[in-house]
């Protein structure tokens, strides 16, 4: 997957989430997709290559990290929860798609249940 295939789709998928918003709280350049305030997408540059900054489990994140030479510790975030996705070949589409939508359920499961879109253990995206 390259980058602008990477970057599209993760935003594609981040919008699919029932209450995802995209908002700009660190200025134009910087998308941060929300569901009921709390993020769960980040799409940032960094020195002119772009990254998706993602929730995980912290098991999850280091045995990504372990595997993909794409997945590296988040970016500005706290290290054993997120996690920074660039392109690469080891990427697909489902994959990124089970990523995001793992962050998001993530996210939900933190929510009080009265305010959550969706039920996180049924929502598969």
């Amino acid at each position: 997957m390259d980058e602008q295939e990477l970057m599209t789709w993760a935003e594609e998928v981040a919008l699919q989430c029932p209450g995802a918003e995209l908002e700009h709280p660190f200025g134009p350049e910087t998308d941060v997709f929300k569901v009921r305030g709390r993020m769960f997408l980040m799409r940032l540059e960094l020195r002119g290559q772009w990254m998706v900054n993602l929730k995980v489990e912290p098991q999850d994140g280091q045995a990504l990290r372990d595997e993909y030479a794409e997945i590296t510790p988040g970016y500005h975030m706290n290290k054993r929860h997120w996690v920074s996705v660039r392109a690469g070949e080891a990427l697909s589409r489902r994959f990124v798609r089970e990523l995001v939508v793992d962050s998001y359920r993530l996210v939900l499961e933190k929510l009080p249940r009265s305010v959550r879109p969706v039920d996180p253990e049924t929502y598969g995206g």
